[in-house]
């Protein structure tokens, strides 16, 4: 071990290969995980970081007989399987493993919140020392007694569990977790709690309780009811008693209208969790982690990381090539190679295969290696249960390779089987771990052991509780140069800043590669696709590419939680994806998907439509017709709609449609795309237009005709109108264009801005999440 530990520090044994990381993906390791000295220099390599992680993370295998002659095998296996990027542990592993003890190795943590003042607080305090530490926690406050219940001890009446989630959100909001990461927090109500209605409308205001994502537990009993529109009881939790009853589909229609309105609350299905709860006889479940994907018993962990679909492949010669793409028949799926080379990309799944049972060995060694910041935590997880939750990232990365749109039953359909082969031969890495280092403690009693339960194994050790959780990937997608988990791609290409304050365009390699092949690449083809955010309306983008390369914006609702379901049915926690909606959805559309999500077998679901959290509007590209947006006020309700003027320019001819409200206004213009110089200075003028625009008092509505389209992205003014602070003025007004249905319709996909770097924010996983930079908040 001394000889490798010097190899080590030296840059790792041998010709270790250098880790394939992108340009984006050193920025963000420079700026997030690399270590730093007290004067905030650099002080180590990527290379260094991964023989950081690998070496320290394999130091595990001197715990157990059976594999204390390994160390030196298993450490270079765990760096190749990192610098491959084929595989990524959780991010406070990559930050944390090798840095010195104590070291914080997991991602999130679920504290219990008793009704009792001492125990609320405790809960706080430990909170607090978990967010110091880089975690995320969640919170069940069913147990709180309602609002205006009497308190004995003091011969008054509680608050109520929404008034302590403020004391735990402004704790969250002084605590900067070790120094990269702000605390994040899951607050669960049961919906037979009393005090429901007051707990789905606390984010309603979108400045209460904003270190929480919420999400409602809702029973079985609850949405039989809803179907059939009954009423259901609600219960006093101090001692059970029912103490009135609400209808249920009133309650799920005022939560489906707050999440239309800003995407809270969530839903999680409670009877569903506790279900697939491997270990009932220690306790049930009440809550989750901040995103939703991993039910957690009281001081239960995550530990988490996620395999590279993408790079789970190889490349193989067909015998005959049809007109049009390449394809093969594969295993039953079938694989289309858009590069027209006579080659088709196939699963590789023995690759697979090795790669999950290498990847369980790892994160069963995280858990040996954290130092959990309780003890009760300690207890749980390291000896108690040992859960960890293996999941997936470049799905879509995969469907482009493979040539099979994100939004087809085929996709699905090896969505379902890629999942069913990687839950299978995760539980048979564990089973085989259990020979080496024994069962999890609590495997006796556990749903292995129960004949009448999915789950039951023959009652064969296994040494975790479960092995499976599709988890957002965040950064770590960025850091392995893949797509987010099992979602659709954000955007084809996109600007990203470097250090010099230039925009560079981020075009997605495979795209590019298929673009130069198929002889239709060209750089200002690429800089129209990062305006535009999609390439479905794009001619000079062959119909074949158009179809598979399809982003976030292009996919509707149901195929979005078609893919949750399909890879919930073979995972055993849960499933962090977001719904996405465009603006122009429906309470109804809302509704529909949840009660699909709950018909479809999800454990939860979360929805985000475009737009609904905008506070500052950053204009990212146009998306398909398909996935058209129309603008409404922001209240929801629609504007008055003038008359419609043409716009005549010395550029192009354009038309413009606005919508106006007290909060301020929106816009849509259509004309023929426009390119060079104009197109590049004016695009630096839309962030501050949008909040010019949304704080004038726009009254009236008239032609001017000095505005043009620049690339079909939104409304651009000529240079020659830009002041010397490259500023609109207060007093532009606009033009409304009609639309048929009564609302003026838009192309203009709408996203929130980066904090830190100012690019578009996705909505992925649960979470928010910047390609250019990074950055990533849950909720």
């Amino acid at each position: 071990m001394t000889v490798l530990t010097e190899k080590i520090a030296s840059g790792g044994p041998g010709k270790a290969v250098e880790p394939a990381f992108s340009a984006n993906a050193v920025t963000v390791l420079n700026k997030r995980y690399l270590k730093k000295n007290d004067a905030g220099e650099l002080v180590e390599t990527p290379a260094e970081l991964v023989w950081r992680v690998a070496a320290n993370i394999a130091q595990a295998e001197l715990n157990f007989p059976a594999s204390r002659d390994r160390y030196e095998e298993v450490c270079k296996k765990y760096y190749d399987l990192m610098a491959s990027c084929e595989f990524m542990p959780n991010s406070p592993t990559l930050m944390n493993a090798g840095k010195g003890r104590p070291q914080q190795l997991s991602a999130c943590f679920v504290i219990p919140v008793e009704d009792a003042i001492d125990s609320i607080f405790d809960a706080v305090k430990h909170a607090a020392i978990i967010h110091k530490t880089g975690g995320g926690t969640g919170f069940a406050f069913s147990r709180l007694r309602p609002k205006n219940d009497r308190v004995r001890s003091t011969k008054g009446v509680s608050s109520g569990p929404v008034s302590f989630m403020k004391v735990f959100n402004s704790a969250t909001e002084a605590i900067k977790q070790g120094g990269t990461r702000r605390g994040a927090n899951m607050g669960i109500l049961r919906v037979d709690h009393p005090d429901i209605l007051e707990f789905i409308e606390c984010k309603a205001d979108m400045v209460s309780v904003t270190n929480f994502n919420i999400s409602v537990a809702l029973t079985e009993k609850f949405m039989e009811a809803v179907l059939a529109n009954e009423d259901y009881e609600l219960y006093n939790p101090k001692n059970g008693q029912p103490v009135g009853k609400l209808n249920a589909a009133e309650v799920f229609n005022r939560m489906v209208d707050n999440a239309w309105k800003n995407g809270d609350p969530g839903l999680v299905f409670i009877d569903r969790i506790n279900r697939d709860n491997p270990t009932p006889q220690v306790g049930p479940m009440e809550s989750t982690n901040p995103c939703g994907e991993q039910p957690l018993l009281p001081y239960e962990a995550c530990n988490l990381g996620s395999v590279n679909l993408a790079l789970m492949t190889k490349r193989i010669q067909v015998c005959e090539q049809p007109s049009g793409a390449s394809t093969s028949s594969c295993d039953g799926y079938t694989s289309r190679n858009l590069l027209n080379d006579g080659t088709c990309w196939v699963i590789d799944w023995d690759k697979l295969a090795e790669t999950v049972h290498l990847c369980i060995r790892f994160l069963d060694d995280v858990i040996e290696m954290s130092d959990f910041p309780l003890p009760s935590i300690t207890n749980i997880v390291k000896v108690g249960n040992r859960k960890i939750g293996l999941g997936v990232m470049g799905f879509a990365d995969l469907l482009f390779l493979l040539g099979i749109p994100y939004s087809s039953k085929e996709a699905v359909e090896l969505g379902e089987r890629l999942m069913a082969f990687i839950q299978s031969e995760a539980g048979k890495a564990s089973e085989a771990l259990a020979k080496e280092r024994g069962p999890f403690g609590h495997f006796q009693g556990s749903v292995f052991c129960d004949e009448s339960h999915p789950w039951y194994n023959g009652c064969v050790p296994r040494r975790n509780a479960t092995v499976t959780t599709i988890a957002p990937t965040g950064t770590i997608s960025i850091i392995a140069g893949c797509s987010s988990g099992i979602e659709p791609l954000f955007a084809i290409s996109f600007y990203r800043k470097v250090l010099d304050g230039a925009e560079l365009v981020d075009i997605h390699p495979y795209f590019e590669q298929v673009a130069r092949a198929r002889g239709f690449y060209s750089e200002t083809l690429m800089k129209e696709i990062a305006m535009r955010g999609s390439v479905q309306e794009m001619e000079d983008v062959p119909q074949d590419v158009r179809d598979v390369f399809i982003t976030a914006h292009d996919v509707t609702p149901k195929w979005h939680l078609e893919h949750q379901a399909a890879f919930q049915r073979h995972c055993e926690n849960a499933v962090s994806k977001t719904v996405n909606f465009p603006n122009h959805a429906t309470r109804e559309d809302v509704a529909e998907v949840y009660k699909l999500a709950y018909l479809k077998g999800c454990k939860g679901v979360t929805i985000y439509r475009d737009g609904s959290r905008d506070v500052q509007v950053l204009n990212i590209g146009t998306g398909s017709k398909k996935a058209e947006d129309k603008i409404t006020a922001g209240n929801g309700h629609k504007p008055e709609i003038k008359e419609p003027k043409p716009v005549q320019t010395n550029i192009a001819a354009s038309r413009a449609a606005v919508t106006l409200s007290a909060g301020g206004a929106r816009i849509a213009v259509k004309s023929g795309h426009q390119h060079g110089a104009a197109s590049n200075g004016t695009n630096r003028l839309m962030r501050r237009f949008s909040l010019d625009l949304d704080r004038s008092n726009l009254e009236q509505v008239a032609a001017l005709p000095h505005l043009f389209l620049s690339d079909g992205n939104g409304l651009r003014i000529p240079l020659n109108l830009v002041s010397q602070e490259g500023h609109v003025g207060h007093g532009l007004q606009m033009v409304i264009e009609a639309a048929p249905t009564g609302t003026a319709e838009t192309k203009q996909v709408t996203a929130l801005k980066c904090p830190e770097c100012g690019a578009p924010l996705a909505m992925e996983e649960g979470c928010r999440k910047c390609h250019a930079c990074g950055f990533s908040k849950c909720g």
